[in-house]
């Protein structure tokens, strides 16, 4: 595990669309996310500004998804994670679980044209244990300095080993693999779930997968895939599509998104149940999904905001100056074709599909 602390340096009023100002004693709170560029873009974007604005330390430490160690902490009682960057399948069973304290709507501050909370949301993430803060996509990347010929554009070359040859990487979890699948196998983005709804369509991805089971290297971590590319160790891997942006910009790597069929999916911040530091991380979760906090982040990474009038505030990335409009998820032209993850039937079925990944993998 990473920790960084993130020490105040000077206090100052916050907005009293949030209604918080600067501590009268020492508070902090520890925010658990996913590593990388992506846990450092928030710690810029909106967590060191929080720290500085509040008074309130905030540490940064990472991890890999989950529940389980959010519910060992919850269960023994001895819970030192306050704040968790979440996707929301896990989000919605935790909730379920009583992992997650109750989302007071209250503290959240309106758009920038003024409209309530409700309204400025995309439609279904605000929920009852937390807040949808940014559209990630997984998709498909390949090094094009290492492809000669024909380069991949569709789901469906992801799985040709005949004409793509090579070992392909993907993350170790049924989720979008199995869309990822499906489509690959011809059943459209919009007729994916009904699929999945049947024994035969889940006896379909997983037969789709064991065509390039014996060829995939599976990956973990969101840095997993950008470097996996760069050393040459796959030919094409999935990926968080922000890591590979941010690779291409910052590093100069020579890689190529593959949108078609991209799985669109969010990340939501929650409060642990139990939180020792329960006020702090309110105010934290406050600040964090104010418009301006939302499209911040997207300086320092390809994640579109979940807010509607944030999107008008994206603008361009920090470091290069590139319009950053066009490298989010959400964009038109990268949305064609695309599948929007149903986190409702995760939440429903995550379990039984993770029960039978995991027998799948031994096999």
């Amino acid at each position: 595990m990473r920790a960084t602390s993130v020490k105040a340096i000077a206090s100052g009023l916050l907005t009293a669309l949030v209604a918080i100002g600067p501590t009268s004693s020492a508070e902090s709170v520890t925010v658990v996310s996913w590593g990388g560029s992506y846990a450092d873009a928030c710690e810029e974007a909106y967590l060191k500004p929080f720290a500085t604005d509040t008074g309130i330390e905030v540490t940064l430490d990472d991890y890999s998804g989950g529940l389980s160690q959010i519910r060992s902490q919850v269960e023994a009682g001895n819970v030192y994670w306050d704040v968790v960057d979440i996707q929301f399948p896990d989000l919605v069973r935790g909730c379920d679980e009583g992992l997650f304290e109750p989302l007071t709507v209250s503290l959240l501050a309106p758009g920038t044209d003024g409209s309530a909370p409700e309204d400025d949301f995309h439609s279904g993430l605000i929920s009852e244990c937390g807040i949808g803060m940014l559209f990630f996509s997984t998709i498909v990347a390949y090094n094009h300095e290492r492809t000669t010929g024909d380069v991949p554009r569709t789901i469906q070359d992801f799985f040709d080993l005949e004409r793509f040859p090579g070992r392909r990487g993907m993350r170790r979890t049924p989720l979008a693999n199995l869309e990822f699948a499906l489509m690959a196998d011809g059943v459209p983005a919009a007729e994916v779930y009904a699929a999945l709804d049947t024994p035969e369509g889940v006896d379909r991805a997983f037969a789709k997968l064991d065509t390039i089971k014996d060829q995939v290297v599976w990956w973990d971590a969101g840095a997993q895939p950008p470097q996996m590319l760069a050393d040459g160790e796959v030919a094409m891997t999935t990926a968080y599509n922000g890591r590979i942006f941010n690779a291409q910009v910052l590093e100069d790597q020579p890689f190529t998104i593959v949108w078609h069929g991209q799985v669109l999916e969010i990340s939501n911040l929650a409060i642990v149940s139990g939180s020792g530091n329960g006020a702090a991380a309110h105010r934290l979760l406050a600040y964090a999904s104010r418009p301006a906090s939302m499209a911040a982040v997207s300086r320092y990474i390809a994640y579109s905001p979940s807010r509607r009038s944030a999107e008008a505030l994206v603008s361009s990335h920090l470091a290069t100056g590139i319009a950053m409009a066009g490298h989010m998820p959400t964009a038109p032209e990268n949305t064609k074709l695309a599948l929007r993850s149903d986190w409702s039937w995760w939440a429903d079925n995550g379990e039984d599909m993770n029960e039978r990944f995991g027998s799948w993998l031994l096999r």
